[in-house]
């Protein structure tokens, strides 16, 4: 089969929401019509994987935080479907943006009842300032909740996006009757028994059929015939070049929990989703159908299993194709390496593969080569950039808790920073360690990583830190910047990667920083 045939069997998103809007429970049911599970819920009781574990992480776990796999794939009608799941929660956000580079669209899930949530709201801008084609999925219909255009105007509102709904709900809670399917033309009645794999559909492609009256009661049939009527001229006609720009979002109803218009949204998704796109790299822009393999690591998941030391670096591929034990160029360290067993995700099982498209998600077992962002290509020398660093929001000094052991905590925060857990800034003064977070819960998974997994011990000392931006002077021989660095000494570190970082103590004196010295700029990620 060609590289294109390959390219336009594929489909990579992810999934994005506020923590208990419905996520692993859409995703289960996804997997589901696609065959790779059974039954709905063994993906939640295969994800995690019994180790040597104490009962904080075993909360993790029940948290939803720490899930053994990101990547499900599964195949459907021919379409080879990989989900990036990504956590929900906010303490674990960053995780979800870099996850957001790996992906071509995605879909948003919004709970009924509560509407659009702030986690939803910062994830939905980052979607936005990539143009990510985006498909909204609102979930739990089967509960009491907001009216449906209650819902579609705070969706335009909040989340800034221009949607247009292709299904619509016959009632809703203790009234819900079913979906109205614009997009197919149906009607899927609701029956509230889980268990049944697909609800019955009836095709009708004319509301005002009497029909329609007999399905489901003469109240609801009007009363669904004037708010379609309503929706159809209050809001746009579905245009896929839209929705593939990123300009217009669709909108699904359904209640993933009993399997209800979870189908429908596949099979949308599945027809106007956009296969692997191109992908703008600092040298040039790739294309996906181009010969030679590139690829970029967007994701490392070391193994919570301390008995087995073996981190998984994901890689997205790119453009051409993956080949196993075929020797591929790591761009940052200018070596090759080979791969003898990449991993490709079926549901919840891994299995080795031998070739892998665009599009596919790898997982390379390294021993400490990846970092984040590393590039890996069949000779060219290329970096994809689009995978930033947020200015942290808890700051604190780690000191090393047992001397015997400082290699081993120097190893442990070197890798998992390069995991990505969270930052590492060495003040320029004295040289001291310190770790930025965007939550608190990162610093009890650091601690606890380092003893069980490197045998080292810290503690955090606490640090009175607003901001940390990053410094790009107009002019690094400045008076001004000289005088900057001198005035700001003992409030300057290095970031990982070298960069010059200015640790704001409170937003005032950050203000007054850059009203003082008009020539610097001041970033909050470190892509600039």
């Amino acid at each position: 089969m060609k590289l294109k045939d390959e390219i336009n069997k594929r489909r990579t998103f992810g999934i994005v929401s506020h923590p208990d809007a419905g996520k692993t429970t859409l995703t289960e049911k996804l997997l589901l019509f696609g065959g790779a599970i059974q039954e709905a819920g063994a993906v939640k009781s295969n994800k995690v994987k019994k180790g040597a574990t104490s009962d904080f992480m075993e909360i993790e776990r029940q948290r939803g935080i720490s899930v053994a796999t990101s990547v499900l794939g599964f195949e459907y009608k021919d379409i080879k479907i990989n989900i990036l799941d990504t956590p929900g929660h906010k303490d674990f956000a960053e995780d979800t943006f870099r996850t957001l580079t790996a992906v071509d669209s995605v879909i948003v899930v919004i709970d009924v009842a509560k509407g659009v949530e702030e986690q939803t709201e910062k994830l939905v801008e980052v979607c936005r300032m990539r143009n990510i084609p985006m498909i909204v999925f609102i979930n739990k219909l089967d509960r009491e909740g907001k009216d449906a255009f209650d819902l579609l105007d705070e969706i335009e509102q909040k989340l800034n996006l221009k949607v247009t709904p292709l299904s619509y709900p016959i009632g809703m809670g203790y009234d819900f009757k079913g979906i109205y399917n614009i997009w197919e033309q149906n009607v899927n009645l609701f029956t509230g028994d889980p268990r049944k794999d697909i609800e019955e559909t009836i095709e009708i492609t004319d509301l005002n059929t009497p029909d329609l009256d007999e399905l489901i009661g003469s109240d609801a049939a009007n009363n669904l015939r004037e708010e379609v009527e309503l929706a159809q001229g209050v809001y746009p006609e579905f245009d896929q070049k839209a929705y593939k720009e990123g300009h217009l979002q669709p909108v699904f109803f359904g209640s993933a929990l009993n399997n209800f218009g979870v189908r429908e949204l596949l099979d949308c998704f599945v027809s106007i989703a956009p296969t692997p796109l191109p992908k703008e790299s600092e040298e040039r822009t790739v294309q996906p159908t181009e010969e030679k393999f590139t690829g970029f690591v967007f994701k490392i998941h070391a193994n919570m299993d301390p008995k087995h030391r073996d981190r998984l670096a994901f890689v997205k591929i790119v453009s051409g194709k993956f080949e196993r034990n075929v020797p591929y160029l790591h761009v940052r360290h200018n070596k090759k390496l080979r791969f003898s067993s990449p991993n490709a995700f079926f549901a919840e099982k891994k299995e080795i593969v031998d070739v892998s498209y665009p599009g596919d998600i790898v997982g390379l077992h390294d021993t400490g080569n990846f970092k984040i962002g590393d590039t890996l290509t069949e000779g060219e020398e290329i970096n994809y950039r689009g995978i930033p660093s947020f200015s942290p929001e808890h700051f604190r000094y780690i000191n090393n808790a047992d001397p015997m052991k400082s290699k081993q905590l120097e190893k442990g925060i070197d890798q998992l920073m390069d995991e990505g857990v969270a930052q590492l800034f060495r003040l320029e003064l004295n040289n001291r360690k310190i770790i930025g977070t965007v939550g608190a819960l990162q610093y009890e998974v650091i601690q606890y990583r380092l003893e069980h997994e490197y045998g080292a011990k810290c503690t955090y000392e606490n640090l009175n830190v607003h901001k940390a931006c990053w410094i790009e002077p107009e002019d690094e021989k400045s008076e001004e910047f000289k005088d900057f660095k001198r005035v700001k000494a003992k409030f300057l570190a290095k970031d990982k990667r070298g960069q010059l970082v200015f640790l704001a103590d409170s937003q005032f004196s950050l203000q007054m920083t850059q009203q003082k010295y008009p020539s610097i700029k001041f970033h909050f990620t470190s892509e600039f």
